[in-house]
């Protein structure tokens, strides 16, 4: 049956695997280094691209491939590319679009390793860059330059939970001859499709919600050009970033149930997010799915829900999220995010530590945040646990 057919949970289940005469349900783990080639023939015509086929699980390889096509199926892309990390993810793009004397335009409120690694590491090669609040359009229309090669935007943000107007976005890339890429990590494709909405690059760290089981560190990038698939795909593997074969197996896995466990937790997160905004402690509470967000009219546009993250601040500020955060017992405090279990941690010191407090005041968030990201337990037992740990506070 067509993928274009199908809704898409059949999607999740179904996407990427082809039956090869075995009978096997699941897509076979191809744990192997290297490829048989057929004749000497046959293996000169495949490096030199004239045969589809498998050489070397670097360059490729059918269980990571079945991840790639069903990741590109779900984001609308012509193909995808399966690395080692999220980091992977991005570093791929950045090297592939950033060359000597380039600019690129980011969202401030991005994951701290995304600016970090323009900032502190390309720079060294002559890459300059802007982060910015991209939420405001107008601020990614002045920090383009003539030199700009890229605009980077993660929507929603991390930590800051911020929303970017993706075709706004878009529209301003293509009219300054730049690509849009965007970090789609905190939405995943059940919720977002930045493709659709005139992205040219999507990428996630599948450890998060396209995993969702904390047992796997990996990351994808989508694209909808060949040629640009095939200029990325060329610098991941000479910058050696491929995923692994039993990684894509257990992405696959986690992939068949992401809608469930999207729609389960972020049920928890809206329940979650009315009581801590209505709790006498809490100073703030930045969950898009309350009317209270600034960009909740523009998340309803561009989403088909709000996701299961949530940040909030406590009047006590950074020492109060501390108590809190050593006083949960069904939360645990941990770095990462869409898991079936949930976890609290403290960007300013752990994910976006390598961001100056300038910085992170800048991209629209301060020491006292608290990133909370909801699974799939109980919501009155997680509301029952930030009570009992609120009441430390």
């Amino acid at each position: 049956m067509k993928s274009a057919t199908l809704g898409m949970n059949s999607k999740l289940v179904h996407g990427g695997h082809h039956p090869d005469g075995s009978g096997a349900v699941n897509v076979p783990i191809y744990q192997t280094s290297t490829f048989a080639f057929e004749s000497a023939a046959h293996g000169a015509a495949l490096f030199a691209g004239e045969e589809k086929g498998y050489i070397y699980t670097r360059m490729g390889n059918p269980t990571i491939h079945a991840l790639e096509e069903s990741v590109a199926d779900l984001e609308g892309g012509v193909g995808a590319i399966a690395t080692a990390s999220g980091m992977g993810a991005v570093s791929t793009v950045y090297m592939a679009l950033l060359d000597q004397g380039a600019h690129m335009v980011g969202t401030a409120s991005v994951y701290g390793p995304s600016r970090g690694f323009v900032e502190k590491h390309l720079s060294r090669f002559g890459v300059e860059s802007t982060f910015v609040d991209t939420t405001c359009l107008d601020n990614i229309r002045e920090a383009v330059r003539p030199n700009t090669k890229l605009i980077y935007v993660e929507s929603p943000s991390n930590p800051a939970m911020q929303v970017t107007d993706i075709a706004g976005a878009a529209q301003i890339a293509h009219e300054n001859g730049c690509m849009l890429a965007v970090d789609n990590t905190f939405a995943s494709p059940y919720l977002q499709r930045p493709l659709a909405l005139g992205a040219d690059i999507v990428l996630h760290s599948v450890t998060k919600f396209i995993n969702g089981h904390a047992d796997v560190v990996g990351g994808i990038v989508v694209v909808k050009d060949e040629e640009v698939l095939a200029r990325l795909h060329n610098v991941m593997i000479h910058l050696g970033g491929n995923m692994d074969p039993h990684q894509a197996f257990l992405v696959i896995r986690g992939l068949k149930t992401l809608g469930v466990r999207v729609e389960r937790a972020q049920e928890g997160a809206g329940k979650i997010a009315r009581w801590l905004e209505a709790h006498p402690k809490v100073e703030s509470v930045r969950y898009i799915g309350l009317p209270s967000h600034p960009q909740h009219e523009l998340a309803k546009r561009q989403m088909s829900g709000f996701g299961a993250m949530i940040a909030f601040e406590l009047k006590g500020g950074l020492d109060a999220g501390r108590t809190l955060m050593d006083n949960v017992r069904l939360a645990t405090l941990a770095v990462s995010l869409g898991g079936v279990e949930t976890l609290i941690e403290h960007p300013a010191s752990m994910t976006h530590a390598s961001m100056s407090r300038e910085a992170r005041e800048a991209a629209g968030f301060s020491d006292g945040l608290v990133r909370y990201s909801v699974g799939i337990e109980d919501a009155a037992d997680l509301i029952a646990d930030l009570e009992q740990a609120l009441a430390k506070v």
